[in-house]
């Protein structure tokens, strides 16, 4: 049968695995993952503190052992704050710490002025408690929608479990408190209740691992899926959406369009004004295609200073009509760079789908009209007749 001392060491030491976990994700600069780590030190600390509760004098083996456990959950909630990008309060940060504070008095209240272990067992109950409660709010109010559910059910599994576990105790402390009280005892109810702790504390830290490793495979993916420069889509993934386009547009009847742009003179904003320049043209000309495009379209780099859009549209003009908006707005908004203002322009070709061609055939069709757009003097939009886009 487990001892209790033997149940505290080995929490600490799944904390000690948590904090090599983590040590190795804070190159990746994920929020919260700080806050985690510091976390799991405090617990570690207070872990062993506890283990010597029966021979360390009160303020160590009593308050400070609960008061670090107890910032221990204060800070894991406030890194998943931070995961998640909570804008909070001052005022409401400060709540915690006010809390926490409240805690320590009251524990030094029942250690040294009225000592009652189990009135100290229900204050730190109901702290740990509430922390568990908001942390499984937290997760699942945050929990982004288009990421896989697990990891964050997981936590917020493991907080709710936390948060049932001390609410049981609290309330067997309140109704009808044990024969055994103290902590290192070994009564069933201790052991019960530290066994408990044994399961929440580590599955909460692995879950927060799965977290910020998700948080990871979300950045890898779209990097993978968006140009990192300029916030498009990738060529691969732009080509990957069109293909999918071309594919539901043959099954419901859509009419599927696509220009192909080109920013014009840009090697000349190279030359002239620096690389640093032509990277914030073309994060410019993209943030303004970006904005004024509808959500179902697909806009993506497909190199250089070229990009590609795919559009679904009723007629021809529609899309003709966009990219000539587009155009004016890109020639009459300037761009700051590195050393002065700028203005550019670009030029477009813009071809309609015929149903049967491949999308190779399609985007040289638009590609051939981009060059005669270019070879016509620039700053234009060429598209085929109107038959022709039929």
């Amino acid at each position: 049968m487990f001892s209790p001392v033997s149940i505290l060491v080995v929490t600490a030491l799944s904390s000690i695995l948590s904090i090599l976990v983590l040590i190795s994700l804070l190159s990746h600069a994920i929020a919260g993952v700080p806050r985690w780590l510091w976390a799991n030190v405090l617990a570690i600390v207070s872990l062993v503190l506890f283990s010597v509760q029966n021979v360390a004098p009160a303020w160590l083996g009593i308050v400070a052992a609960n008061q670090l456990l107890a910032a221990t959950i204060l800070l894991i909630y406030e890194g998943c704050n931070d995961f998640f990008d909570v804008r909070v309060r001052p005022a409401q940060r400060w709540t915690g710490w006010i809390m926490w504070f409240g805690v320590m008095a009251g524990i030094a209240y029942f250690t040294y002025v009225a000592p009652d272990v189990n009135v100290r067992v229900v204050i730190v109950s109901a702290f740990h408690a509430a922390c568990d409660l908001a942390i499984a709010g937290r997760v699942l109010i945050e929990r982004p929608k288009e990421r896989p559910r697990y990891n964050y059910l997981f936590v917020a599994g493991a907080a709710a479990l936390g948060a049932l576990g001390h609410t049981v105790r609290g309330a067997i402390y309140v109704a009808k408190p044990p024969a055994h009280a103290a902590l290192l005892e070994p009564g069933a109810m201790q052991i019960m209740f530290l066994a408990l702790g044994i399961l929440v504390l580590p599955s909460l830290c692995i879950g927060l691992v799965m977290m910020a490793h998700d948080r990871l495979a979300q950045r890898l993916e779209r990097l993978a899926r968006f140009d990192d420069l300029t916030g498009a889509l990738s060529r691969k993934a732009l080509l990957a959406a069109a293909a999918e386009r071309l594919a539901r547009a043959r099954q419901d009847g859509e009419r599927e369009f696509v220009a192909v742009v080109d920013i014009d003179h840009f090697k000349s904003v190279n030359d002239r004004y620096g690389h640093a320049a032509g990277d914030e043209v073309l994060r410019h000309f993209a943030s303004i295609v970006r904005a004024r495009i509808r959500e179902n379209d697909a806009f993506g780099r497909i190199g250089g200073e070229e990009f590609c859009l795919f559009c679904t549209a009723e007629r021809a003009e529609d899309i003709t009509a966009l990219v000539e908006r587009l155009r004016k707005t890109v020639e009459a908004t300037p761009c700051a760079v590195p050393g002065g203002v700028l203005h550019y322009t670009f030029s477009a070709g813009i071809a309609a789908w015929d149903r049967r061609e491949p999308l190779t055939a399609l985007m040289a069709r638009a590609d051939g009209l981009l060059y005669a757009a270019k070879v016509a003097g620039r700053n234009r939009v060429k598209a085929p007749a109107a038959d022709a886009l039929v």
